[in-house]
């Protein structure tokens, strides 16, 4: 049989408002997507363009930021002369000042440089 003649019986009967659901179907997506790449080539029109090249970040005229070390040490928590708890407004900023040791920190003697390793710990 003729695939011609074939597609037209099984679109024939009650198959073919079958057939027309799913073209109208098709189209209806079709045209969804061709919208969604319209918006979204509007959007992106109204997107600023990359930088160019003048507008790229430059080094400082000092040479590159290299990486600072110094010990730190914390600030201690304010106490109440009252007793009762401190609020917010009369903490002072807390977190840490430079340490006044600034040398690294070395292992002691006969300690075993690790937490748990099973040596004397004493100092």
């Amino acid at each position: 049989m003729d695939t011609i003649a074939s597609a037209h019986l099984a679109a024939s009967g009650g198959s073919a408002l079958a057939s027309v659901a799913f073209v109208i179907v098709g189209v209806a997506l079709v045209g969804g997507l061709i919208w969604a790449f319209r918006l979204g080539f509007r959007v992106r029109r109204r997107e600023p363009g990359p930088p160019r090249p003048h507008e790229q970040p430059r080094m400082p005229a000092s040479g590159p930021v290299r990486e600072s070390s110094e010990g730190r040490e914390p600030n201690e928590m304010p106490r109440s002369t009252d007793g009762e708890r401190l609020t917010p407004h009369e903490l002072r900023p807390t977190g840490s000042r430079p340490g006044d040791d600034q040398g690294r920190p070395r292992w002691d003697e006969g300690s075993s440089g690790s937490f748990g390793s099973g040596g004397s710990g004493a100092r």
